[in-house]
């Protein structure tokens, strides 16, 4: 019988490309909120638009619509209210996450719970031209059903994409990988990642190691992996000096145009300004 070659594949040891520390303000007496990424920056942070981190109560947003994007909100603290268009309504727990396709559009709205202090990131990720009208949809992301492990010290749990033999079941439209890592003081990780893949880190909690030069990160700041080198498969080790919470994203680049006029990114002025009419002619949602 012969015996079927196996495939061998170069992984690739990525750096950290630059470090920053995002600053919070206060909006009102019930919202602070921290910029964690830039909008704006298309191209260097492709496919992701914004990131905020928000500590709010209720009241801070009203019934707002999306078009063109996902939107994915991982619960730090608090307990979060959310209602959509077209799912109707739920609430999110510490550790829990919601992937959000507004697609074509839809109406929704997240307001913390009563007496409660919210403490949540919000990513808005891009999609590509082909599939800014797809149907909404919107996924539950429980803290308890998303692939999981502990290993060496280490809680590694996948809410998007594949890590390390765990796969998540959340549907994206753009190739998305999220983890959440909780480590031990003293442990260690090495997550593989598409070589292709834009991504970076945002810590929690404690303070840590990143990459191939060992750059030094702690809580509050943003590492952002350099380049994978074209390699199919990448890395990124991380190590922890204590007990440390930190989130990995990482996304496929689309390389398009982006036109962005507050809820909807869309590729050109003109779907903008047909985004705007069908909102206010009340075709928006049809």
């Amino acid at each position: 019988m012969m015996q079927q070659s196996k495939k061998y594949y170069h992984v690739y040891n990525r750096k950290i490309s630059h470090v920053y520390t995002p600053q919070f303000q206060r909006n009102s007496d019930i919202h602070t909120m921290a910029v964690v990424i830039e909008p704006g920056q298309w191209e260097k942070h492709d496919p992701f638009l914004g990131m905020a981190h928000d500590l709010m109560r209720s009241g801070v947003f009203a019934v707002h619509p999306h078009r063109g994007i996902e939107t994915v909100t991982y619960m730090i603290d608090g307990i979060l209210n959310h209602y959509d268009s077209k799912n109707g309504s739920g609430e999110l727990h510490p550790g829990d996450a919601q992937w959000m396709t507004a697609g074509k559009g839809v109406e929704h709205v997240e307001d913390a719970s009563p007496g409660e202090l919210v403490n949540l990131l919000q990513l808005w990720v891009n999609i590509p031209a082909k599939y800014k009208m797809t149907p909404p949809r919107y996924q539950d992301l429980r803290k308890d059903k998303m692939p999981q492990k502990v290993e060496n010290g280490v809680s590694t749990k996948v809410f998007s994409g594949s890590v390390n033999g765990l796969t998540a079941p959340t549907l994206n439209i753009t190739p998305v990988t999220m983890v959440e890592f909780k480590m031990d003081a003293g442990s260690e990780v090495t997550p593989e990642i598409p070589g292709s893949h834009n991504g970076f880190l945002y810590i929690l909690k404690g303070s840590g190691t990143f990459g191939s030069e060992q750059t030094h990160g702690k809580a509050g700041q943003v590492l952002w992996l350099g380049s994978g080198n074209n390699a199919e498969i990448s890395n990124i080790q991380i190590n922890s000096n204590g007990d440390m919470h930190v989130m990995l994203y990482t996304g496929e680049p689309i390389g398009e145009p982006v036109v962005a006029r507050g809820p909807f990114v869309m590729n050109t002025e003109e779907e903008i300004i047909q985004a705007f009419i069908d909102y206010r002619n009340g075709t928006f949602l049809d």
